[in-house]
């Protein structure tokens, strides 16, 4: 099986995570992506994090009409930080190690490779395909980590969970950035109002 994983926060989840998953998923011909909502990203102390019960349901809600999506709260069950390479190592024990990973994820993230835990051992365990937007300058990213990754360029949509987060706040319009279902869940549970931040 071939199987795209796209971990996140996914605080929350929009219309950038989602066309990424597309079309990642078309290109390499996978199987199905699973979406893993992250519990307590090591690399994120933002206080505006919404509950992880609150950033799955969302993701649920966002992926649920696409038969090749499904989203896993592998990283949810686990007590503590969560790390990349605990996740992979579970997802092929979970559908065997003749399973081909392939590890989305964003050129940002892949900038801060070196600190993740076990960084070498997880390049080996999965493929990791970096989606970048047009124009992107690829001689940030470190030569040897280069070799690693496949670069794939998604059309420029300019959405971001920080910017929408900050439209809730000053209650400003978030309609057409993410799907209708999760803008109507964050209305119904007050996610992202400062005062209702939990």
């Amino acid at each position: 099986m071939r199987i795209g994983i796209l971990g996140g926060t996914f605080n929350p989840i929009h219309y950038g995570h989602l066309l990424v998953a597309a079309e990642v998923r078309e290109k390499f011909d996978l199987e199905k992506v699973i979406f893993i909502p992250s519990a307590f990203p090591p690399h994120k102390n933002d206080p505006d994090i919404a509950p992880p019960s609150d950033r799955y349901q969302m993701t649920v809600l966002a992926t649920q009409s696409n038969p090749f999506f499904s989203v896993s709260d592998l990283e949810l069950q686990r007590s503590g930080k969560s790390y990349s390479v605990e996740t992979v190592k579970e997802l092929l024990n979970i559908y065997g190690k003749d399973t081909e990973l392939y590890f989305i994820t964003g050129a940002d993230a892949i900038l801060e490779i070196f600190t993740w835990k076990d960084r070498e051992e997880l390049l080996k365990l999965c493929q990791f395909i970096v989606a970048t937007r047009p124009g992107f300058d690829t001689e940030d990213i470190e030569g040897t980590i280069l070799k690693q990754i496949q670069l794939i360029e998604i059309p420029n949509l300019d959405i971001s969970s920080t910017d929408i987060r900050q439209r809730i706040k000053e209650r400003r319009n978030i309609k057409y950035l993410l799907p209708e279902k999760v803008e109507e869940y964050i209305y119904e549970h007050g996610l992202y109002r400062t005062e209702t931040i939990r």
